[in-house]
């Protein structure tokens, strides 16, 4: 029996930014600050993406400043860099080829080697043992949306897409996008490296899960390979776990989850707005954080069948997480257990975690700056419009400044 700890706690800053330099925090500080104002984001992300395009000198600008902070590098070179500072302090990377966006069959084949290649360089890493996916990265995003328009729920949970509505041409072209899947996963299995599915829109989601529910089956037999990303900011997918995990059981294979809250939510507000739907979206905060901590709880009482990786912001959904392995006598360290946070966010979370003797790690993006401007500019929204985090991060970064100073 494990004897539980009570001492783990997200305020300890000195641990939280032992990695950054006082130059470091102090560019943090200013960055964090400058997001306070909503109206300098909301124009930032509305000239930079334009300018960037434009091919204006803004590039240094962007490097210096809020792709330092939240993305790797350009390179997987430079991204190892990042990613032997973290394991110093006992934190593990999840690679993510942050390319989004782009079309064409030729492009599709092009993210498929470079997903291929992350995968590949992370088997030569001590601390990389998961890399990120995007099914829109080998997929055109209107052929996922007609294939979800037809699509069966009982048939996605058993990893079936149903293909009648698509002709003999999309028949091909979806056929190659199941290849392109099956080549990432089985190098993926070869090398031991994890792959998470990102989650994706509402409205072309079938698909992606039953694609990754059929590989899931094949891959995740003696070991976890693969991970779906629920969203629980949706009211359906509490019960979309549990649905999988009863799939799971009765097909002998081990569920990998990745239990996130959500990253779409303006936008399918708007779209079921538009088209006279119910939203997908939970009605309030509070109901995200019940389903979440629900999911929780829900995967930590089936350790045995599911890995869960619980890659959260939320500090209050963490430590339930470790509450709940010490009521189990479950080491900290369990080996379904996984926690992250995104590079640049969350570091008080993050270092505890690792420091307590979690199995966490840290979302690292990298790509050329001209790539990686769709996520960038995500970041710069979430910090400048999520409750509090921005006060959040700036206050803790303040704090340690102070401390350092004595």
């Amino acid at each position: 029996m494990t004897s539980p700890r009570q001492d783990i706690s997200f305020d300890n800053t000195e641990y939280a930014f032992a990695y950054k330099s006082d130059k470091e925090l102090k560019q943090a500080r200013f960055l964090f600050s400058t997001m306070g104002y909503g109206w300098l984001v909301k124009l930032g992300t509305r000239i930079t993406p334009w300018a960037i395009n434009l091919g204006l000198p803004v590039g240094w600008m962007v490097r210096n400043t809020i792709f330092k902070q939240f993305v790797g590098g350009e390179t997987l070179e430079e991204t190892a860099k990042v990613a032997d500072k973290l394991e110093a302090f006992h934190v593990q990377v999840i690679l993510d080829y942050g390319v989004e966006g782009k079309e064409g069959e030729e492009n599709f084949d092009h993210a498929c080697e470079e997903f291929i290649r992350v995968i590949k360089y992370a088997a030569t890493q001590h601390n990389i043992p998961f890399m990120s996916i995007k099914v829109t990265g080998f997929a055109r995003f209107s052929l996922l949306e007609k294939l979800h328009a037809a699509a069966n729920p009982g048939e996605t949970l058993q990893g079936k897409v149903g293909t009648g509505v698509l002709s003999e041409e999309e028949k091909a072209e979806w056929a190659r996008v199941l290849s392109r899947m099956e080549k990432i996963v089985s190098v993926a299995a070869d090398c031991n490296i994890g792959v998470l599915v990102d989650a994706e829109e509402t409205w072309i989601q079938d698909p992606v899960d039953a694609l990754t529910m059929c590989m899931m089956e094949k891959y995740n037999r003696n070991k976890v390979v693969l991970f779906n990303t629920i969203q629980l900011y949706r009211h359906d997918r509490l019960q979309f776990l549990k649905d999988s995990f009863a799939q799971a059981q009765s097909k002998g294979f081990v569920l990998g989850v990745k239990l996130v809250r959500g990253a779409y939510m303006e936008k399918e507000r708007r779209r079921a707005g538009e088209s006279g739907t119910r939203s997908p979206i939970q009605p309030d905060k509070a109901s995200s954080d019940r389903d979440y901590n629900q999911a929780i709880e829900f995967c930590i009482n089936h350790l045995d069948s599911i890995y869960v990786i619980v890659a959260s912001h939320n500090e209050h959904s963490n430590l339930y997480t470790t509450q709940l392995l010490q009521q189990k006598g479950l080491p900290l360290s369990h080996p379904h257990v996984h926690f992250s946070q995104l590079y640049g966010m969350s570091d008080n979370i993050t270092f505890n975690l690792a420091a307590a003797g979690c199995s966490v790690s840290k979302y690292l993006p990298f790509g050329p700056i001209k790539d990686v401007v769709p996520y960038l500019m995500r970041r710069a929204q979430e910090n400048s419009s999520v409750s509090g985090q921005t006060g959040r991060e700036l206050g803790l970064i303040q704090k340690e400044l102070k401390r350092r100073e004595g």
